[in-house]
């Protein structure tokens, strides 16, 4: 069967996933991280994509954007990640690939879901046992919605602002939220769409955007389709 297309659809978040090759670390280094997130706030600000939240693990990063345009995400992270991939390489000696195959981007419904997303990305070192609190890694967008450390790489998305009406409120919600974490359940379907690329949504969200996309938006049931025969 033939691969689908990536869907990327403008005005819309989504999460993104990059994995290094062969599950080798990304990241050696702070300096590495510096100059990852410098050529993501260089190649967001040229493709006009918003940057809601971010992580960098050892091996893998987490992100979640929403593009202005439909194709705007494509070039993001394939400028983003040969630029970062070749000064990897150039730092430490060492040729090929960085990065595993095609990045993964699945479509966020706005609203509750996209709450949780971003709850998901923020809370991923505490997931891990990096940290105890989310806002204590530095290297992720909690330190930025819970008051800890502004960071000029963050577009607040819609879930954030409604959470309360002053930046105290807000940030002071996030913080809760952030202590308790997600259902079991919850991050495992959201890390399962940060390894597919499929949306993210109730079942009405996702029925639109099949309409929208004109293309299959879960994946199909598994097996042998079942007969009505008696």
């Amino acid at each position: 069967m033939a691969r689908l297309p990536r869907l990327a659809l403008a005005g819309l978040p989504h999460l993104e996933a990059l994995y290094g090759h062969s599950a080798q670390p990304v990241f050696v280094d702070d300096d590495d991280r510096r100059q990852f997130l410098a050529a993501l706030r260089e190649s967001a600000l040229l493709q006009r994509v918003a940057v809601h939240a971010y992580v960098l693990l050892d091996d893998h990063v987490h992100l979640l954007l929403t593009p202005a345009t439909d194709d705007a995400l494509g070039p993001l992270m394939q400028g983003l990640g040969r630029r970062y991939g070749a000064a990897f390489n150039r730092r430490h000696g060492r040729r090929g690939t960085l990065w595993a195959g095609r990045f993964r981007a699945s479509v966020v419904q706005p609203g509750p879901c996209l709450l949780d997303t971003m709850l998901f990305v923020d809370h991923h070192p505490v997931r891990l046992g990096l940290v105890a609190a989310a806002q204590d890694h530095l290297w992720c967008s909690a330190r930025h919605h819970a008051g800890v450390q502004r960071d000029a790489l963050i577009t607040e998305c819609s879930a954030w602002w409604a959470l309360g009406n002053t930046p105290f409120e807000r940030e002071a919600a996030y913080r809760r939220l952030l202590a308790d974490g997600l259902a079991a359940a919850r991050v495992a379907a959201l890390a399962d769409a940060g390894r597919t690329g499929w949306p993210l949504g109730d079942p009405a969200f996702l029925a639109a955007l099949a309409l929208q996309a004109a293309r299959p938006v879960q994946p199909r049931p598994r097996g042998r389709p079942r007969s009505d025969a008696g």
